[in-house]
């Protein structure tokens, strides 16, 4: 049998497996590959080979081979619970970006974190076993049989009637599953169990209501450790708490997912909607202001009346239904149509900082990453077809300078056409190719999501990464035929003829109070200095002394626009200090006799015990220097 492997075309006895492959064609690394990739597609290493397959391996410390460690382990975790809790029935258990959960149903009783030691050892035991995965492919009355008292499983077999459905076994354990896993569990050795949740079965609040219990699965010890670490870093920049601390903002009970902004938290929103506003102008952006408000027939044509209408807000206005808006798309369509448009008027770039409301479940609000009400900093870009590729490398060319001021790395998704969707082929074709070579040509590797554009039109996804390792969407470009269509949008050609213009979606931040929330954590509530609510604290070392030359320092800084304050109070100078570093403030001045005499100041950087002493003048080329180049400090 010849298969492909490394360009390469080579002989494998016949019924060779992934095992079999690993030996004859990577015998150094036998050992560490995990997985066999057939193509694209990644399978379990018993899974046999045919004539002309294009063999590849999964191996250790690649994001697949943790993906299938993950998802193993989730497996090993069922079978230790089944084993301590021999009527808990179970329901999804996958792997998610850095570990896994699995969906329980223990009947009366209640999971804490307090019997996480007793399952890890469970766990402990049922991995030294050594038990392989083995795979069966069974039809839906089997699996009914096999699953017979799982309801949960029961309705997802129904659903799959007319299919060979995959299960897989583990010692003792079997689960309804795809795959693919790791050979055994004997390569499950560092990993932790994290914490436990309510979770609807399916996501649907009219569902019975599970336990989840959350965990993650590492390859080696140190690497558990440092994930364990980072983690404990982010409780500690959990930005509800820093939301506090740092007087940003807070939630009341009295206005569930609706976030109240304090003055700290309008100087860093203010900031980052100033430059929103700087970078926007120089990319050729206008912006508008839309209703917050609008009439159901607007919905209606736009199509949110029929499929969003659970997710609105709405009112009676002289007797007819209004919506308060959950999107900003029809507004700007609104605003083009305000006027004829040529084609020399294109593209036209509109953008909104448009206040929205979403009626998002209860359970999902999250400080200011799930909300009910929030700002979106949408950009809506009516163009024609041929301009698409260039347009987008424009907006990647923005999205790089916003996301470099925030040290924030990214990767790309390009979401194709999904099974219903509208338009020609040869329109999506072109999209979609229009959009892959504006990331090339823009220098970006991207990825592709198969099936998962929106069914009016392509579309990239930027999937930012912070200083913990997390991953976040935010930045979106999505091209739509359907709303300037749905609204009658047309451009007159050159030819005088009247043409339907496209559309793209595009935000940076996606939502300024999700954004926050990330940058808070990011930077854990020490932001750099353009940001920050107190850019400067002057503590005078006595306040009698001291105080006139400390306040003439702050009339100066106030009169150029720096955030700047004065800590006179009757507190030793070392609590002053050790306060402005609790309050996160980036530059904190001493000044005592020496200062006065010279006029200088002793400056300290927060998070650094250097003091230096510079002239006052060289202080204020410093601290501008500090918030016109948007550093870290």
């Amino acid at each position: 049998m010849k298969v492909i492997y490394e360009g390469k075309e080579v002989e494998l006895p016949e019924g060779a497996d992934g095992f079999a492959a690993a030996k004859a064609l990577d015998p150094e690394q036998k050992n560490k590959d995990v997985g066999l990739k057939i193509g694209d597609a990644i399978y379990d290493m018993r899974s046999p080979l045919h004539e002309g397959d294009v063999v590849s391996f999964v191996r250790v410390g690649s994001p697949e081979a943790f993906e299938m460690l993950n998802h193993s382990t989730s497996h090993l975790m069922a079978q230790a619970l089944r084993h301590l809790y021999p009527g808990c029935r179970f329901g999804f258990g996958p792997a998610i970006e850095e570990g896994f959960y699995y969906d329980v149903d223990f009947g009366d009783k209640v999971i804490t974190e307090s019997d996480f030691p007793a399952i890890e050892a469970e766990m402990k035991k049922c991995a030294k076993e050594n038990n392989p995965f083995i795979r069966k492919d069974v039809d839906a009355a089997e699996a009914k049989e096999i699953f017979k008292d799982n309801p949960y499983k029961e309705e997802l077999i129904a659903e799959h009637e007319n299919e060979k459905l995959s299960l897989y076994t583990n010692g003792d354990f079997v689960d309804f599953c795809r795959g693919p896993h790791i050979p055994s569990t004997g390569l499950i050795k560092h990993f932790k169990l994290l914490s436990v949740a309510g979770a609807y079965w399916r996501g649907n609040s009219d569902n019975k209501q599970l336990t989840r219990i959350y965990g993650t699965s590492w390859w080696s010890e140190e690497d558990l450790k440092n994930h364990l670490e980072v983690l404990e870093r982010r409780k500690a920049n959990d930005h509800r708490r820093l939301g506090r601390e740092l007087g940003l903002f807070f939630i009341s009970d009295y206005g569930p997912g609706f976030p109240f902004f304090l003055p700290n938290g309008m100087i860093v929103m203010n900031s980052l909607l100033d430059y929103w506003r700087e970078v926007h102008r120089r990319y050729g952006y206008l912006e508008i202001q839309t209703p917050t408000m609008l009439s159901r027939k607007l919905w209606e044509i736009s199509g949110h009346w029929d499929h969003y209408k659970e997710n609105m807000y709405t009112t009676k206005i002289d007797g007819n239904d209004f919506a308060i808006k959950p999107m900003n798309c029809p507004g700007a369509i609104l605003a083009y149509q305000s006027s004829i448009r040529s084609y020399k008027d294109l593209p036209l770039r509109f953008a909104e900082l448009g206040h929205v409301h979403r009626h998002e479940a209860s359970g999902a609000l999250n400080g200011l990453f799930r909300v009910r009400a929030f700002t979106q900093d949408d950009a809506h870009i009516l163009l024609r077809p041929d301009q698409i590729e260039d347009e987008v490398k424009n907006i990647m060319k923005l999205f790089d300078e916003v996301y470099a001021v925030f040290g924030l790395s990214y990767k790309i998704v390009l979401s194709t056409r999904p099974d219903s969707y509208i338009g020609s082929v040869e329109f999506w074709d072109k999209s979609e190719a229009a959009l892959a070579q504006a990331c090339k040509d823009s220098g970006h590797e991207y990825s592709i999501n198969p099936g998962d554009g929106a069914f009016y039109g392509p579309k990239l996804d930027f999937k930012l990464k912070d200083s913990m390792g997390r991953t976040w969407q935010c930045g979106t470009i999505q091209l739509d035929v359907n709303l300037p269509h749905r609204f009658g949008c047309t451009y007159v050609d050159k030819d005088g003829s009247k043409k339907e213009p496209v559309m793209l979606h595009r935000v940076v931040f996606g939502s300024i109070e999700r954004f926050l929330g990330i940058i808070i954590e990011n930077y854990g509530g020490a932001f750099p200095t353009w940001l920050a609510p107190v850019q400067v604290n002057v503590l005078p070392v006595n306040a009698a002394a001291h105080g006139a030359y400390a306040k003439e320092i702050y009339d100066r800084l106030f009169a150029e626009n720096v955030r700047v304050k004065v800590d006179d109070s009757d507190e030793k100078l070392g609590y002053r200090l050790r306060n402005s570093q609790v309050n996160k403030v980036p530059f904190t001045l001493v000044v005592g006799d020496k200062e006065k005499e010279n006029r200088q100041v002793t400056y300290r950087i927060y998070g650094s015990e250097k003091q230096i002493t510079v002239s006052l003048d060289e202080f204020d080329k410093i601290i501008h220097h500090s918030i016109d180049s948007k550093a870290r400090y």
